[in-house]
């Protein structure tokens, strides 16, 4: 089964661009704060603190759909969509919280990186075994 995450952030004036809607780099913070409240949720986070062994970002790529605007919020939904030998995948969507429309959509690709050797490691077991994946 697919593990999903939900997360709603508030749209920043700060975030907006020349044009008055929310600049592309906010979509990546979007995506960031999705991705890192997943691996909080199946315990990546705190695996990677207990043996310093933790996923590295390989690749990330966004459409976006829609525009955002302030003031408002979004809702960011990640999916963690395959597991492989060291690797895995991540999907994000991103909606306007108040009306639901889709903003964008995303996919990142991570390693499993050991960070005292500088290795790419296998994905942990245990968190694979308890998502059943």
């Amino acid at each position: 089964m697919a593990e999903t995450s939900t997360l709603e952030i508030r749209i920043d004036w700060s975030e907006l661009d020349y044009f008055g809607h929310v600049n592309n780099l906010a979509f990546f913070k979007y995506i960031q704060a999705s991705r890192v409240h997943l691996w909080q949720q199946i315990g990546l986070y705190q695996h990677h603190l207990s043996y310093n062994i933790g996923p590295i970002l390989a690749s990330t790529a966004c459409q976006f759909r829609k525009s955002l605007y302030f003031p408002g919020s979004v809702r960011v939904v990640c999916t963690l969509t395959h597991i492989g030998r060291t690797s895995f995948r991540l999907h994000h969507t991103i909606y306007d919280a108040a009306s639901g429309a889709l903003s964008a959509e995303a996919e990142d690709l991570f390693v499993i990186r050991d960070f005292s050797t500088h290795e790419n490691v296998p994905f942990p077991a245990d968190i694979r075994q308890r998502l059943d994946m």
